[in-house]
């Protein structure tokens, strides 16, 4: 007895032999693209630091007002994190004291260079930040790139920490809106700043590897414990730093 299939006309069993065709085709590329989705996520996973995962997202000021927002991350050793910044032309800031806060005070007042001038205390984890460095612009103390960085307590396979950072744009030295105490005030786009940190990074030969977590900040624009504004694409930039392999027959 003859199929129905074969009981169509020749230009009908054509035309459903083409659609089955088609549909197959469609089939099998839909199977290749979420197979490399999938293995694409997979590799971002398997390289993205487990600290990242429970990481807040906004320091705090030491009476618990929101801060700046966290933006950059680096995993490595600590040596090899200062060795970076260091080779960058970032270096570490003053701690606060009396005297470097009378320092910055005459360096505002009468535009002296003061290049390693300290910074506000920032906290996250309930601590104060582990490193601070800054880039001064110019002889005037006011204007400056800074980040500070927390160690995370977790490491990774290979035993490294994650260095979480906020890197901001000071522009000018004043009062805090929220405390009243004298602080420096950021520039808006902390983007920018945390773009900065990884260029000049990119020009040592301690950064190893760059990529960037999406969507790392829902909340794309806030205020910091000065009363500043700050807004973002909700991205935070991670680094891998290290010292690439030296051939061994080097001396």
């Amino acid at each position: 007895m003859p199929s129905e299939f074969s009981s169509l006309p020749t230009f009908g069993r054509h035309r459903l032999a083409r659609l089955g065709l088609a549909a197959a085709t469609v089939v099998v590329c839909c199977a290749f693209a979420a197979d490399a989705f999938i293995s694409a996520a997979r590799g971002q996973d398997e390289r993205q630091h487990p600290a990242i995962a429970e990481l807040p997202r906004i320091t705090r000021t030491s009476r618990g007002i929101p801060g700046d927002p966290l933006n950059v991350a680096f995993v490595g050793s600590e040596q090899d994190l200062q060795l970076a910044l260091l080779t960058a032309g970032w270096v570490p800031a003053d701690p606060i004291t009396l005297k470097s806060s009378l320092r910055l005070a005459a360096g505002t007042v009468f535009h002296r260079s003061y290049v390693d001038a300290p910074v506000s205390n920032l906290f996250l984890w309930g601590r104060k930040q582990d490193l601070a460095f800054e880039r001064p612009l110019g002889k005037d103390p006011r204007r400056r790139h800074h980040v500070r960085f927390w160690r995370s307590e977790r490491l990774d396979s290979q035993g490294r920490p994650l260095w979480i950072g906020a890197a901001t744009f000071d522009t000018k030295v004043g009062l805090s809106h929220t405390t009243g105490q004298i602080t420096h005030h950021i520039a808006a786009d902390v983007d920018a700043e945390r773009e900065k940190l990884v260029d000049d990074l990119k020009q040592t030969e301690y950064l190893l590897e760059v990529y960037a977590v999406d969507k790392f900040h829902r909340k794309l624009e806030g205020k910091n414990g000065g009363g500043d504004k700050w807004h973002t694409d909700g991205r935070l930039a991670v680094g891998v730093v290290g010292r690439r392999n030296v051939r061994a027959d080097r001396p």
